[in-house]
């Protein structure tokens, strides 16, 4: 590959989950059924928010881009994935690999900040209702979609280009499923003590900063919720949150368990566990637990529903 120890890699080699070949072929049908299913959902999530006027809040607008970041994170990891599953030769480009890690790792940093800015859309709709419309204004609302995006992408420049500047010497297996950061980190061939500070600066402020931010939205929210006197005004205020609460458990927690702690990181099985339950699960899950957790999102779908079958009515006649 090169021609001294600090090799140019001109491809890396995945290990992936198997090298039984039934295996996987099983795991390939079931993971482009589930990548099928969380293009799909999301994709009709945004359509659907486009289509009806009642969804057009800045909720919806926040999970607009919640299923933007969902559906280009699962494409930046499982087509590749599946294609490993049917090749004989596992190899991914050295440019691949960069790019691969840069978009699941700044989608991913847009996703937790994303998040935070949805608790606190979900902090002025229970604690200061009266004034939500003044507070959460469209403008507001675009310049915390931008924030999102500019720091999960500023953080994500700069790790893979400290990460890919280290010498790999002649290790090309990467034991992943994708070109995740800290199994391209444990490639290289010399001290990884800076990068190891640097993943855990990008996880304090991208990832430890909006959880604290969230968990600081929901004790408010919380409190508020509590000096309700009516059990069903404290049932409907709750509901406004469960949906983002549910979404908000699945993916810090996870993150905080693989990334806070470089030294002390799960095992390198429990890192591609996790991966997959980022790149296809929770992607695949989010729409759904919008979706039939939202008398909104569900009237909606009844409306679109109603809407096809009557023009498809006037099609038959």
């Amino acid at each position: 590959m090169g021609t001294d120890n600090q090799t140019w890699m001109h491809e890396f080699i995945l290990l992936g989950l198997s090298r039984d070949r039934d295996t996987q072929v099983s795991l390939f049908i079931v993971f482009l059924l589930m990548y099928l299913v969380t293009v799909l959902g999301n994709l009709l999530i945004i359509l659907l928010i486009r289509l009806d006027s009642r969804l057009h809040t800045p909720m919806y607008f926040f999970l607009t881009n919640l299923s933007l970041v969902d559906v280009s994170y699962a494409t930046s990891v499982v087509p590749q994935l599946l294609a490993h599953f049917l090749a004989a030769h596992k190899a991914i480009p050295f440019l691949s690999c960069a790019a691969q890690l840069f978009f699941s790792l700044g989608l991913g940093g847009i996703e937790f900040v994303l998040l935070a800015m949805m608790a606190y859309d979900r902090y002025v709709a229970v604690c200061n209702p009266l004034r939500y419309s003044a507070v959460m204004h469209a403008g507001l609302c675009s310049r915390m979609a931008a924030v999102s995006w500019v720091s999960g992408s500023i953080n994500s420049v700069m790790q893979t280009a400290i990460t890919f500047q280290l010498p790999m010497c002649t290790n090309v297996y990467i034991d992943h499923i994708s070109c995740e950061l800290l199994a391209v980190v444990r490639l290289a061939c010399v001290d990884t003590s800076t990068n190891e500070v640097a993943i855990m600066v990008s996880s304090i402020i991208l990832l430890m900063t909006p959880f604290c931010l969230v968990l600081l939205s929901y004790i408010q929210i919380i409190s508020t919720i509590l000096k309700i006197q009516s059990r069903e005004g404290r049932r409907k205020a709750f509901h406004t949150c469960a949906s983002h609460l549910t979404v908000v458990v699945l993916c810090y927690g996870m993150a905080i368990f693989t990334y806070i702690q470089p030294h002390s990181s799960p095992s390198v099985l429990q890192e591609k566990l996790i991966s997959l339950f980022y790149a296809i699960l929770t992607p695949m899950l989010n729409p759904m637990i919008y979706s039939l957790r939202n008398k909104e999102v569900k009237g909606a779908w009844q409306k679109l529903l109603g809407q096809l079958s009557g023009f498809t009515s006037k099609l038959k006649t």
